[in-house]
């Protein structure tokens, strides 16, 4: 498994030029994604609805709205 591409703009083209906030998305070549975002399980897995499970291996992270939207033009229809 590879990444193939970034979906999305980049962390820098949507104004992190630290670095200290990265949140990334991108295609692998499976034809799955893979994100970079905020761990966030704790907080949330009590807050999932009554019809959606994590499995021990999964994490809920928080990818921010901008990262999301900007990528939303580069997400394939199937």
């Amino acid at each position: 498994m590879k990444i193939v591409r970034r979906i999305g703009a980049s962390p820098r083209e949507r104004g992190s030029m630290s670095g200290d906030s990265c949140p990334d998305i991108f295609e692998l070549s499976d034809g799955n994604f893979a994100v970079i975002g905020t761990e966030a399980t704790a907080a949330l897995d009590d807050e999932l609805p009554s019809d959606a499970a994590r499995a021990d291996y999964e994490r809920i992270v928080i990818v921010s709205r901008e990262t999301l939207v900007r990528a939303k033009a580069d997400i394939p229809d199937k």
